[in-house]
């Protein structure tokens, strides 16, 4: 069973989180959607966070997951929020459950084929060496040398945890990820189509959502909208949370 936080009390809303993250990444966003209403459930989806770890690893058993969630705390009917990797399981989900979705909200990702671009990533995770148990310090040197960009590192470290004394370890399972990487750029399934209300929300200074993709949207979601948060990138509810918040929180009401 999937790992999750629940906060507040109303109707239930799922979120689920990107690539290498973990619930705790949502969890300001999730305090504030509690605050109005929702029993807000954050999810760690499995090989993230404090989930089980498996070698089977796709979108299609990360919406049996969520579904299996669903069954198991008795949720009938849901919204659900995603971001990147977990706003493709949020569509494929909702595509085939549509009975148990009322609305989904999507954050910076697509239906479409994405081609593999966390190479870097990966290799600076992998150049990390826990047997010869290295300090936070030393971990973070290490990783710094493949990832620059000083947001990406704070965000990969926050799975960084001591399993034992003296022993860190990522959260995340990053062997499976490195036989899996194609399996996060896979496209929604051409049948796919949800058609109940939807909102995509992606950053204006993100290049996952580009104009050209709207067509295969609205194909795949007929009901849905697209808003743009300016001065965001790809985290753009770490970036712009005021207008991420009010965006979809008024499409929630």
């Amino acid at each position: 069973m999937l790992y999750s936080k629940i906060e507040g009390e109303g109707k239930p809303l799922l979120i689920l989180h990107g690539f290498l993250g973990m619930s705790d990444n949502w969890k300001t966003m999730g305090t504030q959607f509690a605050a109005d209403g929702f029993q807000v459930h954050l999810l760690d989806l499995r090989n993230h966070g404090k989930s089980f770890h498996s070698d089977e690893f796709s979108y299609e058993i990360m919406a049996q997951d969520v579904f299996d969630y669903c069954q198991a705390n008795n949720l009938e009917k849901i919204n659900i929020l995603g971001h990147s990797m977990g706003g493709k399981t949020a569509m494929l989900f909702a595509a085939k459950y549509p009975e148990k979705v009322e609305k989904l909200i999507v954050a910076d990702i697509g239906p479409k084929f994405y081609p593999q671009h966390h190479q870097s990533i990966l290799e600076g995770l992998n150049a990390v060496d826990f047997s010869l148990k290295p300090s936070r310090n030393e971990v973070e040197e290490i990783v710094s040398k493949y990832i620059t960009d000083f947001g990406t590192r704070q965000f990969l470290l926050k799975s960084l945890y001591w399993q034992e004394p003296g022993q860190l370890a990522f959260r995340f399972n990053l062997a499976v990820f490195n036989v899996n990487m194609d399996e996060i750029g896979k496209p929604l399934p051409e049948n796919a189509i949800f058609n109940k209300p939807t909102l995509f929300v992606r950053g204006g200074n993100s290049n996952y959502i580009l104009d050209e993709d709207f067509e295969t949207i609205k194909n795949h979601f007929p009901d849905s909208r697209i808003k743009t948060i300016p001065n965001a990138g790809h985290w753009l509810h770490a970036e712009n949370p005021k207008s991420f918040y009010e965006i979809t929180s008024s499409f929630l009401k």
